[in-house]
């Protein structure tokens, strides 16, 4: 029977965890999974228009943003380490969209391969305003393929893993089931990890049992139920879910991320859970891309010396600062120095730990 929650604020200082803050910019890390861009379009309400009752717009401008596993490796550079992307694109227009957006935020693209015959995965979102009120999203549409990748481009994705790891310090599968994550890339990816001694993090769309022997996952609520079969309704059931999940996948370490609940970090060395609350309860305001920032941040933090409960606490802190601003946004060291800072010292305390 799992023993009583107990405190853990003698295993956490803000001192320590600002030096490995600190230390993010020195880190290298590839990102390998599906990129994707953003294009979000912005427009005034000018009228209806006379061909069908739809609304006519005049267009303010269109910004182009980096998502799925590109808004991880976006997250890492964001930090000021060196980040990257391994993954396709097509060979049309936003092909072009999506590498002039890595340039210009500071990804490194040698390993992105091209396949002719997939469209680059992109997601337009068409927003109005009227009269200066709130601005609102009409309708989105998505150009993406989730048909298997060619034999051709596989064993170029495979060259791409082989040649860039070797060269990094950690590595993320960002996974959003579009067609990149293939069982020999993760089957390379296991290899180079385990040879090379780099900690690897899975944040999977798909079945986790496929990614046997991670450092760690982090899946989300909905996701973890999926996985183990039943709903995640009380602490009971949040940690037999997490032990299941350990045991299916043979992960060292499993962060299920709770939303308004905070994190479950479970760990098979410890045989523990800590839990880890939430720490903007109050001012979420777009969760959108912030399990790209828990995930850039945990790997970074780790890569940096950190215990995966010190990283976990960092994830959180970034995902704090990131659910303020709209769309799939990033922070900065000096953002997570001063949103540690001004932390409440009770919710570093109030963390939680339990032996499973």
């Amino acid at each position: 029977m799992a023993s009583s929650p107990t405190t853990t604020q003698s295993l956490l200082s803000k001192t320590r965890l600002a030096t490995i803050i600190n230390q993010f910019h020195q880190q290298h890390l590839a990102v390998i999974g599906d990129m994707a861009i953003d294009e979000m379009i912005y427009g005034k309400v000018d009228r209806l228009s006379r061909e069908a009752p739809v609304l006519i717009l005049k267009h303010d401008r269109t910004d182009i943003i980096l998502g799925a596993g590109a808004n991880a490796a976006h997250n890492v550079s964001c930090y000021g380490a060196k980040s990257h992307a391994i993954g396709l694109c097509g060979a049309d227009y936003y092909a072009g969209e999506l590498k002039k957006a890595f340039e210009r935020d500071g990804v490194l693209i040698d390993a992105l391969v091209a396949e002719k015959t997939r469209p680059t995965t992109t997601k337009s979102r068409i927003s109005g305003v009227v009269n200066a009120s709130v601005t609102q999203q009409m309708v989105r549409m998505d150009r993406e393929a989730r048909t298997p990748i060619s034999s051709e481009t596989e064993a170029l994705l495979l060259e791409k893993i082989e040649a860039i790891i070797p060269q990094t310090n950690g590595l993320l599968l960002s996974d959003y089931a579009i067609g990149v994550v293939t069982p020999a890339v993760v089957a390379k990816v296991q290899q180079l990890a385990q040879a090379h001694s780099i900690p690897w993090v899975v944040d999977s769309q798909q079945p986790l049992k496929a990614f046997q022997g991670a450092s760690i996952m982090t899946p989300n609520q909905p996701e973890a139920e999926q996985n183990v079969g039943f709903a995640i309704e009380d602490k009971q059931s949040l940690v037999k879910a997490g032990v299941q999940l350990l045991e299916t996948t043979n992960a060292e370490n499993m962060l299920i991320t709770l939303g308004h609940d905070g994190m479950a970090l479970f760990s098979k060395e410890a045989s523990c859970m800590w839990h880890i609350p939430v720490f903007n309860r109050s001012k979420v305001f777009d969760v959108t891309g912030a399990g790209d920032t828990v995930v850039a941040t945990l790997l970074l933090a780790n890569t940096c010396g950190a215990s995966w409960l010190e990283a976990a606490v960092l994830g959180n802190l970034a995902a704090s600062i990131v659910v303020k601003q709209f769309g799939a946004a990033v922070t900065t060291q000096a953002e997570m120095l001063e949103a540690l800072d001004g932390l409440d010292d009770q919710l570093l305390q109030g963390i939680t730990q339990q032996n499973l």
